[in-house]
């Protein structure tokens, strides 16, 4: 891949991808994606215009793939927390519970919050019960010293 051919493209790639996610972080991933599939693909093309029609169905169906996974895994950003609380005390435990290793939180939140057992929760995640509470352990450790380390 030439500096030209992506100078030449990426502009283009860009404009396609923000039209089909509508945000211009996602739209830069999906670009890069799709130069990164270049790269480890090599495919070889007949023409210019081959190669464009290439790049453009790639970045659109990465583009799609996004948009797919945004739709079945929502996801809160930490500014709109403040939605979700009733008091600021909840407000900080959830600013610290979203700073946790995703392995962390997830079966912190499944346990405390949505109130699984162990066994369920070892289900959902299909990882052993010992899995759960070792997770379970070092994300009340964490939180702890997120929770000591703001006094």
């Amino acid at each position: 891949m030439s500096e030209e051919m992506v100078t030449g493209y990426i502009n283009m790639l860009f404009k396609i991808c923000l039209v089909i996610l509508g945000n211009e972080c996602d739209a830069q991933d999906a670009v890069q994606d799709t130069f990164y599939r270049y790269l480890c693909s090599e495919p070889e093309f007949l023409d210019k215009d081959h190669e464009k029609a290439w790049l453009i169905r790639v970045a659109v169906n990465i583009s799609k793939d996004m948009r797919r996974f945004q739709k079945r895994h929502p996801k809160v950003y930490l500014e709109q927390i403040e939605d979700y609380h009733t008091s600021s005390e909840e407000k900080e435990i959830l600013e610290e519970l979203l700073q946790l290793p995703y392995k962390l939180k997830i079966v912190i939140y499944l346990h405390y919050i949505e109130g699984y057992q162990v066994k369920e929760i070892a289900c959902m995640l299909h990882i052993s019960q010992a899995a759960v509470k070792k997770r379970l352990q070092r994300g009340r450790e964490q939180l702890k010293l997120l929770c000591e380390g703001k006094e």
